[in-house]
């Protein structure tokens, strides 16, 4: 199995400097014109986790999300925005984190996903997912994770990013289901994005979001930028560069089990290698919580979904008309 990761240094969300590193970054992946054909439909998938801390990195910077959408036009796609956060809209996340100037300058909808049951090549229970039907319809997905620490799986990066394609609470009736193992969980995401299989993973690891994350910590500077059409072997790369331990990371460690993830020795880096990029004192979580959510918590959190998306939201554009 080999896999292609293109890691370069990256200091600045200033548009003329990032668009002259993303191409660069794309340039040994073929350019955005080997993923995006005319006419294609792209989905473009950022963390878009909280509209509660706007000044903390805890999503994806608009500035990337606006710069990648420029290169799906110029190959001549039809780029979308998309994801579905724990509370409220995608479009009310987005609206909160600056989002909306730089979708409005690239005319990039913003769509709220929707679920349907879809097969998978898994067994059992992961048979069948309940995905994002705007995903899954897309000609092209690409999927633009932070690198953020986790209070629950260290690291979130380009393969948990895709858990944002499991439209609704059905996130928190996973963490319910199969949250007391953590095995079982990052199988379960490790399954969910060989499902959405993005075309292209491009990671915002510029400043990242270190402590107690996702959303809990603080802002990081990392200058690195990396792109690769394989998601697992990105994220084994990044882990690398964090310092962590592969086995530590449930989505990494699951990957490898399941013979998704490249040995760090078959990946092909044309560009920086993760040692040169690498970060001696990432602040990884002070400690790990369960996984698991108990049923009162999923009701708190659905209730608190619901009043964000249906009452907050609608509230604060009324205000503001």
């Amino acid at each position: 199995m080999t896999a292609t990761v293109s890691l370069v240094k990256a200091q600045s969300y200033a548009i003329d400097e990032l668009m002259i590193q993303l191409e660069r970054t794309l340039e040994p992946l073929g350019g955005m014109g080997a993923i995006v054909k005319p006419g294609d439909r792209v989905l473009l998938k950022p963390n878009l986790l909280t509209g509660a801390r706007p000044t903390k990195e805890c999503v994806t910077r608009p500035e990337i999300a606006y710069c990648v959408a420029e290169l799906v036009k110029a190959a001549g796609g039809e780029p979308f925005l998309g994801d579905s956060p724990a509370f409220g809209s995608a479009y009310g996340v987005a609206e909160a984190n600056g989002y909306l100037p730089w979708l409005e300058q690239a005319g990039v909808p913003v769509q709220e996903l929707h679920g349907q049951r879809y097969a998978t090549e898994a067994s059992g229970e992961l048979a069948h997912l309940r995905l994002s039907q705007e995903a899954m319809n897309a000609d092209v997905v690409i999927n633009l994770p932070k690198v953020k620490s986790h209070l629950q799986l260290t690291l979130t990066l380009g393969v948990k990013n895709l858990f944002g394609c499991v439209p609704g609470k059905m996130k928190a009736w996973w963490h319910m289901e199969a949250g007391k193992d953590r095995d079982r969980f990052g199988t379960m995401l490790v399954e969910t994005a060989r499902a959405i299989a993005p075309q292209l993973t491009i990671v915002d690891g510029i400043i990242g979001h270190g402590g107690n994350g996702p959303s809990g910590g603080e802002p990081r500077s990392l200058w690195v930028l990396g792109a690769s059409t394989d998601v697992f072997a990105l994220d084994r790369a990044l882990v690398e560069v964090l310092g962590a331990h592969p086995a530590d990371i449930p989505t990494v460690a699951q990957s490898i089990r399941l013979g998704c993830c490249p040995d760090l020795s078959e990946i092909h880096f044309p560009l920086a290698r993760p040692e040169e990029l690498a970060i001696a004192d990432w602040e990884f979580p002070a400690q790990l919580m369960p996984i698991d959510f108990g049923m009162p918590r999923v009701v708190r959190s659905t209730f608190k979904h619901l009043y964000i998306r249906f009452i907050k939201e609608p509230m604060a554009a009324y205000a503001n008309r």
